[in-house]
């Protein structure tokens, strides 16, 4: 309880921080808005002139999109300390943090709360919401925990791999934009069914990074419909949990980071 009213005061802090230019952030945020409705205006062109992909429809490629864009974005926007990382690592003010009585992750992940993220979550629940009254499925209260737990695994995921591409950075110093493949890219990549994906790639975004195991699994249990790929209904129920573990694995490799740190020496 002491940590949650800790990061509490942090993040009033940076709200604070950031409404002091409340036009720059209301710009920002429908910058962010309409970026991603572009996104998925293409998808929509696509889907006119083909009708279908796979034999997924519109409203259930929507509620791909939906379940990732809003994971993704309440990822972001909690994680951006550790997407800004490299900064503290090359300017030497990680020191500061060491020499505090909380744990490094806590007071990184404090760091920032981004809130210009609504615009990307506004219109990921919008899509969600516009695909869910499309589709015609019963949504009973185990579909709607399960949309929820959809959201809050994927969320988990893209905030371990933010932490990930912070633990890299105590090596290489400035941040590698090949991680940018997996969070950004993947988010690209969710939005769509995995079938139409080549067999490695299916495998790299199912066990390396579980992208399917938050979004296409628990998607095919909402839809009711047999994964063509063989995967059992137990596990489509069950994978958003494989979000968490992942983040809380992605956490352990923070501590071999940090003990590998060594200052700037300045």
């Amino acid at each position: 309880m002491n940590n949650l009213r800790l990061y509490a005061r942090y993040a009033g802090i940076s709200i604070r921080g950031q409404m002091q230019y409340r036009a720059s952030f209301v710009m920002m945020s429908l910058g962010q808005l309409a970026i991603t409705g572009v996104e998925f205006l293409g998808i929509w062109a696509l889907f006119q002139r083909f009708g279908s992909l796979r034999g997924w429809t519109l409203p259930e490629v929507a509620l791909l999109y939906g379940l990732v864009n809003v994971a993704f974005a309440l990822a972001d926007a909690f994680g951006r300390g550790f997407d800004l990382f490299e900064q503290m690592i090359r300017l030497g003010d990680f020191d500061r943090l060491l020499l505090r009585p909380r744990g490094t992750a806590f007071q990184v992940a404090a760091r920032e709360l981004t809130l210009m993220r609504v615009g990307r979550l506004l219109q990921g629940l919008a899509v969600l919401g516009w695909g869910a009254a499309r589709l015609g499925v019963a949504w009973t209260a185990p579909k709607i925990i399960l949309a929820l737990a959809a959201i809050l695994g994927g969320a988990c995921m893209f905030f371990g791999l933010f932490v990930l591409q912070a633990v890299l950075t105590f090596w290489t110093v400035e941040g590698l934009e090949i991680m940018n493949t997996v969070t950004y890219g993947g988010t690209e990549t969710a939005q769509y069914p995995l079938p139409i994906y080549q067999d490695w790639f299916r495998r790299f975004f199912t066990w390396v990074v579980p992208l399917a195991c938050v979004n296409y699994l628990p998607a095919q249990a909402i839809l009711g419909r047999p994964d063509p790929l063989g995967a059992p209904p137990a596990l489509q129920w069950a994978a958003p949990a494989v979000g968490l573990a992942f983040m809380l694995l992605c956490l352990q490799t923070w501590k071999l980071g940090v003990r590998h740190y060594r200052s700037t020496g300045s």
